[in-house]
């Protein structure tokens, strides 16, 4: 976690020598156990410490006798004031006060004037390092800049308040998520990157192949080095004839044993000659194709088409059928070719799986997690949020309170269709129009969980001509065990489901989503053997973090966003 425990920072002491204790690995007192503390470090005055960080602000006061810095090094929200008399610095005194200078200081910390807004500040006694900026070339000036600005230079963003501020909740909900799992016995699983299953049926996804890149190689050795021609391979055809005739003639007129061998020596290589030969008059440019004119896989580096995947849920579901409690948290990838303020091409997903649970057991799995994640933010982010609530979104705050508090609602998507089309009548336009059978819109998702119930809200019991053949199919043959917690802001904040574990049914499932059989003959072993019960879901861990902070891009909550036409660093 970034922001220290009121009880870390409570063992923020002394040395003998009045020295605060850099941190452990890092040769500094982070500021956050200077400014964090109960009473915002003043009891730290007359105490020595080494700080290190970046410039936010600078100012030269007193006919440039001295400088004010505002000093942050991302372990907070908050800025220490340093003061730096002018002789301390080798040079000008403006070296150390643009934007985006990093500092090293050594000075004692001392209570500012009656007054001032913060509580401590540091005295420069000596300048350690300086890591200077030419205020001209920097691109992120002291001035409030568009996050649509600030993704064209995604590494050097994190300098700034709203992406630090972010990159923090995000560790905090990451450091959240293996906690509450850890907390109820879950093991972490790591599922594969590269898949040969398409999890989500979907189509859309990123393909991994050497063939391109083989193809490419190969042409370039074939203009330097052609194959061989058939005149050539013909005539090397006639030189293994010609040595075998040799051998022949000499076993024949009964040579010696060394002729009949150095005889038959020149046989074998004129063969591997022409093996060779034979071989490279085989190559052709271009992507290797079957003798029906499809590509062909076989020439490809895992043998088979691979891809990127767009869940880990298959294969955390077979260590579920095995160790029962399980998740995987990591990247997933959709090749989707999305604009919109709420897609990815790389996003994380938080995936547990649980063995010997029903519907129910995933739902209330699911509201338990998710509440975990709110609180958390509020005990341990707070500082963080209150910025976000200042800058971005004044209710997320009480967006938090409100949701870890309060009991979710939970309606079956009959019953959630119903209100929709009660609202309809009642006067309430939809872009999408609303049925039974549809995929409910994100629009419909807020209008249930912000203007309907004002809460949380889950829906189950999906129809099943709109959800994945994993999904278990109820007795009314018409609806799968799915559901979907709905929040304010986002709309869909997880998707989950019963997962279907009775064989026959499954097939027939599959086959019905005209999908093949051959790629999931693993994943109906986990049915043909040992069939139990099991449940899972998955959070899509950027939207949580839009929940959170109430920004509006999905693009701004992730360090270094994927989508079409963009992939920096």
């Amino acid at each position: 976690m970034a922001e220290a425990t009121a009880e870390q920072l409570a063992a923020t002491t002394i040395n003998d020598d009045g020295i605060v204790p850099k941190a452990e690995f890092s040769d500094r007192v982070p500021i956050n156990s200077i400014i964090s503390r109960a009473d915002g470090g003043s009891g730290l005055a007359g105490k020595k410490a080494r700080v290190g960080g970046w410039v936010k602000t600078g100012r030269k006061a007193d006919k440039d006798a001295f400088a004010f810095l505002e000093l942050n090094d991302g372990s907070c929200p908050g800025n220490l004031q340093v003061i730096v008399e002018a002789g301390l610095v080798a040079g000008e005194l403006s070296q150390v006060v643009p934007t985006g200078t990093c500092v090293v200081l050594d000075g004692e910390l001392k209570l500012p004037p009656e007054g001032a807004k913060q509580k401590v500040e540091l005295r420069a006694e000596k300048v350690v390092h300086v890591g200077p900026v030419d205020p001209a070339k920097y691109p992120l000036p002291k001035m409030r800049l568009t996050l649509e600005f600030l993704r064209d230079f995604v590494h050097l963003r994190s300098r700034t308040n709203t992406i630090s501020a972010v990159a923090r909740i995000r560790n905090a909900l990451a450091y959240a998520t293996h906690t509450f799992f850890n907390k109820h016995g879950f093991l972490y699983v790591h599922t594969p990157i590269i898949t040969t299953s398409d999890c989500e049926g979907a189509g859309e996804m990123f393909q991994v192949t050497t063939l391109l890149s083989e193809a490419e190689r190969l042409e370039k050795e074939l203009i330097h080095n052609p194959p061989p021609t058939e005149a050539e391979v013909e005539a090397a055809r006639v030189v293994v004839k010609e040595k075998g005739e040799i051998v022949s003639q000499l076993k024949s007129a009964k040579a010696s044993k060394k002729e009949i061998g150095a005889a038959v020596d020149e046989l074998k290589k004129s063969k591997d000659t022409l093996s060779k030969l034979e071989e490279r008059s085989k190559l052709k440019p271009g992507i290797p194709k079957k003798d029906d004119g499809n590509v062909d896989y076989a020439k490809d580096f895992f043998a088979r088409q691979a891809f990127l995947t767009v869940s880990g849920q298959l294969q955390v579901e077979s260590y579920a059928c095995a160790l029962s409690s399980v998740y995987t948290f990591g990247p997933t990838f959709r090749a989707e070719n999305s604009h919109t303020s709420r897609h990815l091409a790389e996003f994380w997903m938080v995936e547990p799986e649980l063995a010997f649970a029903e519907l129910k057991d995933d739902m209330n799995c699911a509201e338990a997690y998710v509440k975990f994640l709110c609180q958390w933010l509020l005990d341990n982010c707070l500082e963080d949020m209150k910025f976000m609530a200042d800058k971005f979104d004044k209710g997320c705050i009480d967006r938090l309170k409100m949701v870890a508090s309060t009991p979710f609602v939970r309606v079956s998507y009959t019953e959630a269709v119903e209100i929709l089309e009660e609202a309809v009548k009642n006067g309430k336009k939809f872009d999408n129009e609303v049925k039974w059978g549809i995929d409910l819109a994100s629009e419909h998702e807020r209008y249930l969980t912000e203007v309907k119930f004002q809460k949380p809200v889950i829906v189950y019991n999906y129809p099943k001509d709109i959800k994945a053949f994993y999904m278990r199919l109820n007795d009314d043959s018409k609806t799968v065990a799915a559901m979907d917690v709905l929040v304010p802001k986002v709309g869909e904040l997880i998707g989950g489901s019963q997962r279907e574990e009775r064989y026959d049914v499954i097939v027939q499932r599959i086959k019905e989503m005209g999908l093949p059989l051959e790629p999931y003959e693993w994943y109906l072993d986990l049915r043909r053997y040992g069939t139990v019960k099991h449940s899972g879901f998955g959070l899509g861990f950027e939207r949580m973090i839009l929940f959170a902070t109430g920004l509006e891009n999905i693009r701004d909550v992730i360090p270094f966003p994927r989508y079409p036409g963009r992939a920096d660093l």
